[in-house]
């Protein structure tokens, strides 16, 4: 892979990855009163990818 394409796709996958914690945050919030345990695993999804998230920020920063 060219170092020219790699901030592309770095960033691409940071922003990839916010929809899907986003997503994953809202549908735990509809369905917290009904299904509070599932609504729980959602919330735990969400944190890792917020983790992933500034893994790859970290990763943006490196290459400029």
């Amino acid at each position: 892979m060219s170092m020219e394409k790699l901030p592309h796709l770095l960033r691409h996958w940071v922003e990839h990855t916010k929809e899907h914690r986003e997503r994953f945050e809202e549908v735990a919030s509809k369905i917290e009163s009904t299904h509070p345990e599932i609504a729980k695993k959602l919330k735990e999804a969400a944190e890792k990818y917020r983790e992933v998230e500034e893994i790859l920020k970290k990763a943006v920063d490196m290459v400029g």
